[in-house]
């Protein structure tokens, strides 16, 4: 199933200069991780994920960057035959945070945690 809308809550991709991409993993699913783009902080935005679902969002990596929701978009590219449903992908954390460190230098970041 693909997502062609490419939203972060009430943002558009095309409205995100500056955030974060991140890289998240659910209790109830070890073998999938969500990927995308958020102007808030990613622990905060995992909460504020887990406060609405079952279970709890982790962060495993996150980078904060230019063009975040830009960024994602070549990691979904990349992962295109993984994807899950929407903004999951049947890949491992470490697998995600490589294409993600990868695709910054290409699209510079301002700093990785």
């Amino acid at each position: 199933m693909k997502n062609t809308e490419s939203t972060t809550d009430t943002t558009t991709e095309k409205d995100i200069a500056l955030g974060n991409v991140y890289v998240m993993t659910h209790s109830f699913f070890s073998d999938v991780v969500k990927i995308g783009c958020t102007t808030e902080d990613p622990q905060e935005y995992a909460k504020s994920l887990s406060a609405k679902t079952i279970g709890q969002y982790s962060v495993a990596f996150s980078l904060q960057c230019n063009n975040p929701c830009k960024v994602k978009k070549q990691i979904k590219k990349y992962l295109d035959a993984q994807e899950y449903v929407n903004e999951f992908y049947q890949v491992s954390p470490d697998v995600a945070k490589k294409l993600l460190k990868r695709e910054t230098l290409v699209i510079p970041s301002l700093s990785s945690f």
